[in-house]
């Protein structure tokens, strides 16, 4: 979602900052260890003395509240306009009343199942999510693609079996390295039904 669907990145870094200062923690390294992960696991690394349920209200309250900057991607709303609507869905690691909320700040039709932090005990860079996400939509992972822009996120969706295809405006390529393929952004990235089944044409490849 966030990175692919949206940007909300601005809501990340400046919730994490302020929970981070309010906990003593510091706020450089709780804004590079959130980024792509659950938050309760962040939480349990940073503050393992906290009751990380209690304090994932309070992360998921400050994100909700702070939708300033968040924008829909390029190519984004192209690309699900010509996808079926029972053939793609989101994993993230958000909890499925953030994934909802920023969904609809940026007006992106959310599928009617998700794959949050809420449906899965093990988050990325565990395959986990993603067999969720295969298992949801009935492909099997290595019939999937994946969409990532983070290095845990990579890592996780070639685990699970499926291809990853990484857009690369928000991290550093060398990090992708677990991704098949890198693109700019969506922009490009065309879907077809041909002999019944969905073609992904990824153009510009920036990685083979």
């Amino acid at each position: 979602m966030d990175g692919i669907l949206i940007s909300s990145l601005g809501s990340v870094e400046r919730s994490w900052t302020k929970w981070a200062r309010w906990r003593g923690v510091d706020p450089v390294n709780a804004v590079r260890i959130a980024h792509g992960r659950r938050a309760i696991e962040t939480l349990s690394l940073l503050r393992p003395d906290l009751d990380s349920e209690a304090e994932l209200k309070i992360i998921e309250d400050l994100e909700i509240e702070d939708n300033e900057g968040l924008t829909v991607l390029p190519g984004v709303l192209e690309l699900l306009s010509a996808l079926p609507e029972n053939c793609w869905t989101v994993v993230t690691s958000a909890t499925e009343r953030l994934a909802r909320a920023r969904l609809a700040a940026g007006g992106i039709p959310a599928p009617k199942g998700l794959v949050t932090a809420n449906q899965v005990t093990r988050g990325k860079p565990h395959p986990e999510p993603f067999a969720a996400g295969a298992a949801l939509l009935g492909i099997a992972a290595e019939g999937c693609v994946v969409f990532e822009d983070s290095s845990s996120g990579a890592v996780a969706g070639r685990a699970a079996g499926c291809t990853v295809v990484a857009t690369t405006f928000s991290h550093p390529i060398e990090s992708l390295e677990a991704a098949h393929y890198l693109v700019a952004d969506l922009t490009g990235v065309k879907a077809a039904i041909e002999n019944g089944g969905l073609v992904l044409n990824l153009k510009p490849l920036m990685k083979g």
